[in-house]
């Protein structure tokens, strides 16, 4: 039997038919013409805000690169990186609700619920890069946090 991380790191690579989907729609005027740009881009968001959402499910406990590792690993950096997902996260939720119930501009009415589901998308990305940072920091793992080579349990408090 599959146990319940490995399922969700195997349902988490559904996000790359996801974004194809979303890069569909972003070269879409350039063949059918501009005139459906916007909703294109609505739809852009949509599936790439689905997309980032389902990578949140990957396995937190590895990294994929040396350079994630590094940042992960290093508490200033890692805070740093948190702080950025976090005000991109709030700026753009608070733009989509914007759009959709305050703004009269009929542009950002269309794009509004696509800017909502990325938001969304991110933050369960801030989930999962908190989860990164818990489970690399040197200061918290002193072996030096986990690459993608290794598998291990998260630690234990």
């Amino acid at each position: 039997m599959i146990g319940t991380r490995k399922l969700f790191h195997t349902i988490s690579y559904l996000q790359y038919p996801l974004f194809a989907v979303a890069v569909y729609y972003a070269f879409k005027p350039y063949v059918v013409g501009f005139y459906t740009v916007w909703a294109n881009l609505n739809n852009v968001l949509i599936f790439g805000g689905l997309g980032i959402s389902l990578s949140t499910l990957q396995d937190t406990t590895t990294t994929q690169n040396e350079f994630s590792h590094r940042i992960w690993q290093s508490p200033k950096k890692g805070k740093a990186a948190l702080v950025l997902i976090a005000t991109k996260a709030f700026l753009l939720v608070f733009i989509g609700f914007f759009g959709l119930y305050i703004s009269q501009n009929p542009i950002l009415k269309e794009l509004s619920l696509g800017t909502i589901v990325v938001g969304i998308g991110v933050i369960g990305l801030l989930k999962a890069a908190i989860e990164m940072f818990e489970n690399h920091r040197i200061d918290k793992n002193p072996v030096g946090g986990r690459t993608g080579d290794e598998r291990h349990e998260p630690p234990v408090e």
